[in-house]
């Protein structure tokens, strides 16, 4: 006899992993009744994790299984969510939730695979993947309230979680948290090699850089995410900091090369959900 399944994740990579450890230390699991993993070649932390904790691993969703979903999140690459989608739709009840976290994968696409299920669009970033993370969804036309509830509970497990009403911000937030992660490491790289320039041992050079990225981001967490006034602080005129800033704020700096680099990010989303 199948036991019930009311949540199934379709894809084990870092992303949906993240994910499902998160539901399960919040407890949701426990509440939505029962979690199957769907992922034809899933990895050897996928399979601890299911074994850990008795979760059912599977490569396929079995149709006396998937007429009993309520809620499937789809955590495949972008090009493969046509083909995983069509090969269930048709045995997923009419009111399954799905929750897409594709990258440019977009409503009306998940609506021409699922329709007239409720489709939510989502985008979560790396930091998920110990609870920080930051998800911004966006929900289809048959997700009502419940639906829409249903969707922050699960995506604000592992981190904040927002709602916003216009699909087309979608883009933008790819290319500022989505992708945002490489920025800040990228910046922790920068900084201990310019570390290591000016004679510093390297791991030295890496132990400070990635010190002082994180205890920043703790700080700007704390103080309400404010940027500029932490800038301001810790900037005094004629100092240090500001010989700094002079050089990454002049014309071409680094607010010009990020302003670029975000737009390029966006401009990338959208053109992966018109290949998709």
């Amino acid at each position: 006899m199948v036991r019930k399944p009311r949540l199934a994740l379709i894809g084990a990579g870092h992303m949906g992993l993240a994910m499902a450890k998160s539901w399960i230390k919040q407890g949701l699991v426990e509440k939505q009744g029962w979690l199957a993993i769907i992922d034809p070649n899933p990895s050897e932390a996928a399979l601890a994790l299911a074994k850990s904790l008795n979760i059912i691993i599977t490569p396929i969703l079995e149709k006396d299984q998937a007429k009993l979903l309520e809620t499937l999140v789809l955590a495949v690459k972008p090009k493969l969510v046509g083909e995983v989608g069509n090969s269930i739709a048709d045995r997923l009840p009419t009111n399954t939730l799905i929750i897409s976290v594709a990258a440019g994968v977009t409503l009306n696409q998940l609506n021409g695979i699922f329709d007239p299920r409720p489709v939510i669009r989502a985008m979560p970033n790396m930091p998920a993947s110990i609870g920080r993370g930051a998800t911004v969804f966006v929900a289809g036309k048959h997700a009502d309230a419940h639906d829409k509830k249903r969707a922050y509970d699960l995506l604000s497990a592992s981190g904040i979680a927002e709602e916003v009403s216009e699909e087309r911000a979608l883009d933008a937030v790819t290319a500022v948290s989505g992708s945002g992660p490489a920025y800040v490491f990228l910046l922790a790289e920068a900084m201990a090699v310019a570390g290591m320039a000016e004679g510093l041992d390297p791991a030295l050079a890496r132990k400070l850089a990635c010190e002082t990225v994180a205890g920043a981001g703790e700080l700007l967490r704390q103080r309400d995410c404010d940027p500029a006034i932490l800038r301001a602080e810790v900037t005094s005129p004629g100092g240090t900091t500001a010989a700094a800033m002079d050089v990454l704020m002049g014309s071409g700096g680094f607010a010009e090369m990020m302003r670029r680099a975000v737009n390029s990010a966006a401009r990338r989303s959208a053109q992966l959900g018109s290949q998709t």
